[in-house]
């Protein structure tokens, strides 16, 4: 996987993050969701990297990257410092401004982002989501049910984690499998990524202080900024699987529209929640249409 990229691990305000980049061209960065890491790319980032300097990072807590310990604000893994952590990290490879493309709770890292660093995302897709704010304030039994493990993952420490840690492989395969798929879904190399992430001490307790923060000073975040009046002001492309709920759930694009005062386009991708593994031409296709292949 990853052919031509270089992997490395890069000290970002004392903060370890394992990534992999490739290509030329304008800098785009590449963020995964839960339970997943930036080997979740392995499908798009090589084509990708035919046009863009590509960065494909694993978030604190995740992957391989460093996990600060559990704490009773969550403050670790607010969005705004996985946000933060993104800014240094294109900065410090030269990058001051770039484009964004990321899924499930990266693309949350990426929201937040957009707000907070607005003169860094040039332009920003998100997959497979509607901001957290605007799920919690419309949350009803359908979500509940559906997304049970946002409530669940968000349970004081070390509830959830005693449970997880008991059988780590059986509980990423139940977790994953929210649109039926089988234990050989994944590609091979990705899956062994996950497991061993998934194995590598605090990660999983950072999976859960990603979800208590989302519970609590994400939403305080979120509700600050849509006081201030603080939107999404570059071009924003939002793709969701047509086979998951968001699109069920949600009329996404009028949703963004409200969190966003630039452009908005975007539309459903033929598959469940893992788009860029699932369909990855289709995402290419709507990738192709939207970033800018042209510095800054």
């Amino acid at each position: 996987m990853f052919e031509g990229f270089i992997e490395e691990t890069r000290q970002v305000d004392g903060q370890a993050l394992r990534l992999r980049r490739g290509g030329k061209g304008p800098p785009l960065l590449l963020l995964h969701g839960n339970p997943q890491t930036h080997a979740m790319w392995h499908k798009v980032a090589p084509v990708l990297a035919r046009d863009f300097t590509v960065v494909c990072p694993d978030l604190r807590g995740y992957g391989l990257s460093g996990k600060p310990p559990v704490s009773a604000d969550h403050a670790a893994y607010a969005k705004r410092a996985m946000a933060a952590d993104m800014v240094r990290l294109m900065r410090g490879l030269g990058f001051d401004r770039f484009q964004v493309v990321a899924h499930d709770r990266g693309a949350r890292v990426a929201h937040r982002m957009a707000l907070d660093a607005p003169d860094a995302v040039e332009r920003l897709c998100t997959m497979d989501i509607v901001p957290t704010l605007h799920h919690f304030e419309h949350t009803d039994m359908a979500f509940a049910l559906g997304y049970y493990h946002w409530f669940w993952l968000a349970q004081p420490h070390p509830k959830p984690e005693r449970l997880i840690l008991r059988d780590v492989e059986d509980w990423f395969d139940m977790h994953t499998s929210r649109e039926p798929k089988d234990k050989g879904f994944f590609h091979p190399g990705a899956r062994a990524d996950y497991l061993t992430a998934l194995r590598t001490p605090g990660t999983v307790e950072a999976i859960c202080e990603d979800y208590r923060a989302a519970t609590t000073i994400d939403l305080d975040h979120d509700r600050a900024s849509r006081d201030a009046g603080q939107t999404v002001q570059c071009p924003l492309l939002a793709l969701w699987g047509a086979k998951g709920k968001v699109g069920v759930w949600y009329q996404p694009l009028e949703v963004w529209r409200r969190y966003a005062s630039g452009p908005v386009s975007g539309g459903p991708v033929n598959s469940g929640h893992y788009l860029a593994e699932e369909a990855p031409e289709e995402v290419l296709a709507a990738l192709d249409g939207f970033l800018s292949r042209r510095e800054g």
